[in-house]
């Protein structure tokens, strides 16, 4: 693999019966850059954020990650950060016990780290708050510290801005770039062209499972 891609999509293929929601795919993901994934809904921006994330298995093709073949060498690749389609914690839960349950799987966060991390994305961690109560964007927002938390080399995000307001996004956006700067490889998928305009160095269009541009 060359030293420039972290993440390699070759020919990937996800049939659903009669469906294809992935048509013979091929794109080549650099690191340290971000890049955006654009489509109507349908369009298989998200089928193939999972097959990235070892979610779902491909018809034919395949996905390496930092030279190894997702479903093959190994069956998730454990860098990789993600939000996919909304975000799923538990509901009796506040937002930091959340996160403390699910650092305890991964043993890599600590309470004063996961504090840091959910005041970076904009939420008390010392609120009580039942998730069950949060709004759409502060869920979003527990879904984004969910991500970022373990501190991974990869960021894939499906529709994450969905539910911010706008000073919400602007945060987003502003973090993301703090990530890139970090050196952070990062995947935005998004039906929301001006995120992928002002944040994106590359850009791929996706239309009914078939790669239709790519910039």
């Amino acid at each position: 693999m060359s030293n420039d891609y972290i993440i390699e999509v070759k020919n990937a293929k996800k049939y659903y019966k009669e469906t294809k929601a992935l048509d013979d795919v091929t794109i080549m993901f650099e690191r340290n850059k971000i890049h955006g994934i654009i489509g109507r809904n349908g369009s298989g921006k998200t089928v193939l954020l999972k097959a990235v994330c070892g979610l779902i298995k491909l018809t034919g093709g395949m996905v390496k990650v930092e030279g190894k073949i997702v479903g093959k060498d190994i069956e998730m690749p454990q860098n990789i950060g993600a939000i996919i389609e909304k975000p799923g914690f538990i509901n009796e839960f506040s937002g930091m016990e959340n996160l403390k349950f699910l650092a305890g799987l991964t043993g890599k966060a600590d309470t004063e780290h996961i504090s840091q991390i959910m005041e970076f994305v904009g939420l008390n961690p010392k609120s009580k708050k039942h998730v069950s109560k949060y709004s759409l964007g502060m869920c979003q927002r527990l879904g984004i510290a969910q991500a970022i938390m373990d501190n991974p080399d990869i960021l894939v995000l499906d529709e994450p801005t969905n539910g911010l307001d706008k000073n919400g996004i602007k945060e987003f956006r502003q973090m993301i770039l703090t990530k890139k700067e970090e050196g952070k490889t990062i995947i935005i998928a998004s039906h929301n062209g001006e995120d992928i305009r002002l944040l994106c160095d590359t850009v791929h269009e996706l239309e009914e499972g078939k790669l239709v541009v790519a910039e």
